[in-house]
């Protein structure tokens, strides 16, 4: 294998980019209001000049709950399973994320399912409060001569869990007008009490996370108030409300203290709701959700839910791992174990562990299965039903594990003709992407690393042959720089031996744990995430700590009124 100078390769691939762009691409903005900055620009031995001063934190849009987090904050609150944001919109995406506040918006039709959804969860949690025990709403009997102070202590306690901070007294006066509206209508205490929930539930201080800015119209950052920071604590880990240890430790005004933080983000990792961020950072950071509509081929490749389920699991359990354990994050790139049951361990051609239920199992003697881009999951999301896509794969290791986003293709760009001649390898096909000066900007970046997993098919099996040419796989391909790599083996460790992984990881983490797009500030504060993390061993749970204490996770700022600037400098 070539000696790598990641600085070098990186450098030179940024310098293509360029070119590439102003040679053959028609810039568009990504997927929110600014450019993600790039980690390589930072990643230097001194700190550079513009990390030396103050720090824009940036801003959050007020950030709606998306699905994910309205199905686990009612079940948290009011022990709902139910999952009624099943039937919710599908929430919007931006930078991979569809927790990005700036896409999250409220029409007519959420509202309407809003206010269907609140009136269900608190007739049934009404009723199943009178036998549970204890009580999650219910939790005093009101007196009949004189029913108002229980209402007051049942909308007291249920209003500060759903708004997730202490509420006033002129809030709850509100609430209560509710009983007093009921009375004079002639219906009961229990009717009263019902719409003064529904309405904790319709207000916007349950269904956006609120944080406050003392001045709007000010862009001076300022700490985010102990509430406000549990709030994102809780949705970044758990996707979902704070719990009570949060609350009160929000309450004793010290959460923001970096003992505090640590202590608050290790119980919450090792709490079970953490299975969370396995599943909708990890789910969308590694396109394992688009699984679900992956349908390949059925004259070319057997596939069924069952293997659909396995590959999912395996990949989800790796990453649970590396989240819970004691192994640097870059050792995603060459793990060498897995999880495999019997089905997809004959998948792979992995002895099989006896069983049908996912066990983790050594890769010793299998090199080309270890790490993310040896699983079958990955491999999949990124093909086309009927053959292979050195394309799509070379954009998922840029986007996602290098962070270097070509630009998106022109407007009425075609996919890939069919081969003229059957015999046809993948390289000799994709070769006509480089002879089209309107392609070869970008597929000059993206299709020679997707060469590196060419000996994996549609479906993730090892080849040593396509199937429709018979050609023989050439697994051989390039990195800018001249950094050239004989197979996935060696690509792989090119990508693990690269500093800015630990930087990448960060910003995608970055990203969904602020739901919002990177401001150029984030560079220098993903470059200290990464100096910290690798300081503690390098670990995701180390580059997490790490971002929860970082300014820009623990600082805000206003926005000035009449811009949309979007946090840029």
């Amino acid at each position: 294998m070539n000696k790598v100078d990641s600085r070098g390769w990186r450098m030179a691939l940024a310098g293509t980019a360029c070119a590439l762009l102003l040679a053959s691409c028609t810039r568009k903005e990504p997927r929110a209001n600014e450019e993600p900055p790039n980690p390589a620009d930072s990643q230097t031995d001194q700190t550079p000049p513009e990390c030396q001063g103050p720090r824009d934190p940036g801003r959050v849009t007020l950030h709606r709950l998306n699905r994910a987090e309205y199905d686990n904050t009612v079940r948290d609150l009011l022990g709902d399973t139910t999952r009624p944001a099943r039937d919710f919109p599908a929430d919007d995406h931006g930078y991979g994320f569809d927790n990005n506040a700036d896409v999250l918006s409220l029409g007519p039709l959420l509202m309407e399912k809003y206010s269907a959804a609140a009136e269900k969860l608190v007739e049934a949690t009404w009723k199943q409060d009178a036998t549970r025990d204890p009580p999650l709403v219910r939790v005093c009997a009101p007196d009949p001569a004189d029913p108002l102070p229980c209402g007051r202590q049942i909308l007291e306690r249920f209003t500060r869990r759903a708004w997730r901070r202490p509420v006033t007294s002129t809030e709850v006066d509100r609430l209560m007008g509710f009983l007093s509206l009921a009375s004079e209508h002639g219906d009961s205490f229990d009717a009263g009490m019902k719409l003064a929930l529904r309405a904790v539930l319709l207000s916007p201080h349950f269904l956006y996370r609120v944080e406050l800015d003392p001045n709007p119209a000010s862009t001076e950052p300022h700490r985010l108030n102990d509430y406000e920071l549990a709030s994102r604590l809780s949705y970044f880990l758990w996707s979902s409300m704070p719990d009570e240890a949060l609350l009160a430790a929000a309450g004793t005004g010290t959460l923001h203290t970096p003992e505090q933080l640590e202590r608050q983000v290790r119980r919450m990792l090792a709490d079970p709701k953490a299975e969370a961020l396995v599943d909708n950072f990890a789910g969308q950071w590694l396109y394992t959700r688009a699984l679900d509509s992956f349908h390949p081929d059925p004259l070319l490749y057997p596939f069924d839910d069952g293997l659909r389920e396995a590959m999912r699991q395996e990949t989800r359990l790796v990453f649970r791992e590396f989240l819970l354990g004691n192994r640097p994050a870059r050792d995603l790139m060459d793990a060498d174990f897995t999880y495999v049951n019997d089905r997809l361990a004959q998948h792979y051609g992995l002895p099989g562990p006896g069983t049908q239920e996912m066990r983790r199992v050594s890769l010793a003697g299998h090199p080309e299965r270890s790490g993310l881009l040896g699983q079958g999951s990955i491999l999949a999301v990124t093909s086309h039903p009927d053959r292979t896509s050195p394309v799509k794969r070379g954009l998922w290791v840029l986007e996602q594990l290098m962070c270097e986003a070509p630009p998106p293709p022109p407007p009425n760009v075609e996919g890939l003709p069919p081969a003229v001649d059957p015999k046809m390898s993948i390289k000799q096909r994709m070769a006509r992407h480089r002879s089209d000066p309107t392609c070869a900007g970008c597929h000059t970046l993206m299709d020679p690393i997707g060469y590196g997993m060419e000996n994996f098919n549609v479906v993730g099996a090892w080849r040593l042959k396509e199937e429709v040419s018979g050609a023989e796989v050439d697994p051989s391909g390039d990195l800018p720089g001249d950094v050239h790599f004989k197979d996935g083996v060696e690509l792989r460790a090119i990508l693990k031996a690269d500093p800015e992984l630990d930087i990448c990881i960060a910003q995608h983490l970055l990203a969904y744990g602020l739901g919002r797009g990177p401001v150029n500030a984030d560079a220098c504060t993903l470059r200290d995430v990464s100096k910290q993390a690798e300081a503690r061993g390098g670990r995701l749970s180390d580059l997490i700590l790490a971002i929860t204490q970082s300014e820009a996770f623990t600082w805000r700022r206003g926005e000035a009124e009449g811009t949309n600037e979007g946090g840029a400098p």
